[in-house]
């Protein structure tokens, strides 16, 4: 018993974010701990079998597992594989490749058990209460919270996911393990919020914001002045993730190339955030800003009649509690407005309305609400990107907060929910939720047809990608790119531009020092690398180069396929790259179902 005892103690302690509790209260709260894992583990399970192994794209999905697959056969990143982010999230994933189901539904289930436990992570750092805590109101918003924030993004690995997962548990950890004095919670969070820079560059404030909690901490202001020892291996921990990958580059040799890499692509600022406010007030029905400005208003209201609560008595009640509904009633409203879709001006409104409770969350309690606005600066940072500029992945918590700031607002002017009714409200928001996120999901699947049109299973082509279903179109795609691997066989494999899934559910070795030569991905010393690689293979044999003639994008509206095509055929090349790493290969020219390419056997 002294091994489950210990695994216990650790679980509640992870999860109440403080030191150890008692034998007594561990012995009552361990139970519940089980509990939330487990409900963590099954739901992320029940979304991956009824939502994320419907639609497939070839374009982006695969495309962290091909980095991993690298770095599990030596690979150094910015070295022998080149992109304008750093590869954290290859290290992160090499779970994926433990999870014992097939490699693509594993990789979801981790996706998504990564963002419900950021859920959780950020709702227990914004009430600075433990998840052992939560009634089952809380936890059934909580986990309805999960599926707002999952809305309708694949449920695949992407490095967006692994910073805003980093970021929350990183933020929870340390701000626990600061009031409790838990000095492996602390440390830990501080190397999470330095992970995470090395994701993506996005991340990168999670680094000053780490150095602002730890110095300016209310627990550490109250406890006295802290040893400057401890403060050092405090620092050193939080940068430990990046010293330790930019060591690796730099004694391999690649850090001036690393460096033009990662500084060479087009810069993202979250302009949508701010273009949010610019656009015309003229057509009030179809500005955005209708729905926020009156939950801005209503924010004012309840801050002045809470400030003014002993003054106005019964009038100034029912003026709150009015208020608070009417708050409540839009935000509800712009969620359900928005239909969970991928991309939307929704998810900026949750977060401009987040940001004005946050205000309330100061005049409630006489402070800088740093949670709420550490919060959304993870929101803004999530948004740093080329293909999603918005705060999605964290939409689930910006509802979340909201509401618990108008709670507090009115507190003791209802009646407390407790018992039965506090579990049914919580199940009835949570089914309800549910249903709205999977009806959005069937109608519009990730870069895929809607779910009634996914009849085919990918599983049929090749194993890793069992329990996978997608149209007609993908299938036949898909199928053909492992009919092409069996016709030529070569043990380096890579399908150009879009299929960087390939190497890892295949099997096979990219040659090539790039995953997903598209524009944007092209940086540094990239072109020239590519062309050397082909020059090499072309001395070395034992490879085949395909090269696409139907733009994966066409996949999504279920485009013609064809069954043939000459090895001449056109094919598309979104940067120069890759025609030119095509006219560099002398191997045999080859037409493969609808694909081109170049083929030289082993010697």
């Amino acid at each position: 018993m002294p091994g489950n005892s210990l695994g216990a103690s650790l679980l509640c302690e992870i999860i109440e974010g403080g030191a150890a509790t008692p034998p007594v209260a561990e012995r009552r709260r361990w139970p519940r701990a089980v509990m939330i894992v487990g409900g963590i583990l099954l739901l992320s399970a029940a979304v991956v079998a009824r939502i994320g192994r419907f639609g497939f794209n070839p374009s982006d999905q695969g495309f962290i597992l091909a980095q991993t697959w690298r770095v599990l056969h030596g690979e150094i990143p910015q070295v022998d594989v080149l992109a304008p982010r750093p590869f954290g999230s290859a290290y992160l994933h090499l779970i994926d490749y433990l999870v014992p189901a097939p490699l693509m539904i594993g990789s979801s289930w981790v996706m998504m058990v990564q963002l419900t436990v950021a859920t959780f992570a950020l709702v227990a750092f914004l009430t600075g209460t433990s998840p052992l805590t939560w009634g089952p109101l809380r936890l059934g918003l909580v986990f309805a919270a999960a599926l707002i924030s999952l809305n309708t993004y694949p449920t695949m690995a992407w490095h967006t996911v692994d910073g805003v997962f980093l970021v929350a548990v990183g933020l929870w950890l340390l701000d626990a393990g600061l009031r409790a004095g838990s000095r492996w919670q602390r440390r830990l969070g501080l190397f999470c919020l330095g992970f995470a820079v090395i994701v993506k560059q996005s991340f990168m404030f999670a680094v000053p914001i780490g150095l602002l909690i730890l110095f300016f901490h209310p627990a550490g202001r109250s406890g006295g002045t802290r040893r400057w020892r401890p403060m050092v291996v405090d620092v050193l921990v939080l940068g430990a993730a990046p010293l330790l990958y930019f060591g690796m580059i730099t004694l391999a040799g690649g850090l001036p190339s690393a460096i033009a890499q990662l500084t060479g692509s087009t810069g993202a600022w979250g302009e949508g955030l701010v273009r949010f406010w610019a656009s015309d007030l003229g057509r009030l029905r179809a500005d955005p800003r209708t729905y926020v400005l009156p939950v801005l208003l209503g924010m004012v209201v309840l801050a002045v009649a809470w400030t003014s609560r002993a003054r106005w008595g019964v009038a100034g009640r029912g003026l709150r509690v009015v208020t608070a509904a009417c708050v409540v009633a839009v935000v509800v409203f712009v969620l359900v407005d928005g239909a969970f879709a991928h991309a939307g001006a929704w998810q900026l409104k949750l977060l401009w309305i987040f940001v004005a409770a946050a205000v309330l969350d100061a005049v409630i309690r006489r402070r800088l609400p740093w949670q709420y606005l550490l919060v959304a600066l993870l929101g803004w940072m999530a948004s740093l990107s080329w293909g999603y500029p918005l705060p999605g992945l964290i939409t689930g918590v910006l509802v979340l907060g909201t509401l618990e700031v108008v709670a507090l607002a009115v507190r003791g002017d209802l009646p407390e929910i407790r018992g039965v009714a506090a579990g049914a409200i919580g199940a009835v928001v949570f089914v309800l939720v549910a249903a709205q996120v999977v009806a959005a999901h069937d109608k519009a699947p990730y870069a895929d047809r809607p779910q009634g049109e996914l009849t085919r299973a990918l599983g049929d082509i090749v194993p890793t990608m069992r329990g996978v279903r997608t149209n007609p179109s993908a299938y036949t795609y898909v199928a053909q790119i492992r009919d092409c691997i069996d016709r030529y066989p070569a043990t380096r494999v890579a399908v150009l531009p879009d299929n960087a899934f390939v190497a890892p559910v295949f099997g096979v070795r990219n040659p090539l020092p790039m995953d997903w030569p598209v524009p944007m991905e092209v940086t540094g010393d990239a072109p020239q690398r590519m062309v050397q690689a082909a020059e090499r293979l072309n001395g070395e044999g034992d490879y085949l180069i395909l090269f696409q003639t139907v733009l994966t994008a066409s996949l999504i509206d279920a485009g013609p396929v064809p069954a043939a095509v000459a090895p001449d055929a056109h094919t598309f090349d979104y940067t120069p790259v890759v025609e030119r790493v095509r006219q560099t290969l002398n191997g045999a020219r080859v037409g493969c179902g609808s694909f081109v390419g170049s083929w030289a056997p082993r010697r």
